[in-house]
């Protein structure tokens, strides 16, 4: 198969094998990314600010 027509047959099958998805389907799920993301950034910043004040407790006891 030489190069020409791995391309020819490439853009074919991106054009009419491949299901892509609507726009608003995309919208949806980097919204639903955006807000996991913050959610996990929270968690993992509340978990820090904690660990972090009991090692200063933990280390003002000596």
């Amino acid at each position: 198969m030489n190069i020409k027509s791995f391309v020819i047959e490439s853009i074919d099958e991106m054009k009419n094998k491949v299901t892509w998805p609507s726009y608003s389907f995309l919208q949806n799920s980097a919204v639903l990314v955006l807000v996991a993301s913050l959610i996990f950034a929270l968690v993992i910043g509340v978990i820090d600010l904690g660990f972090e004040n009991l090692m200063k407790w933990f280390y003002d006891l000596f």
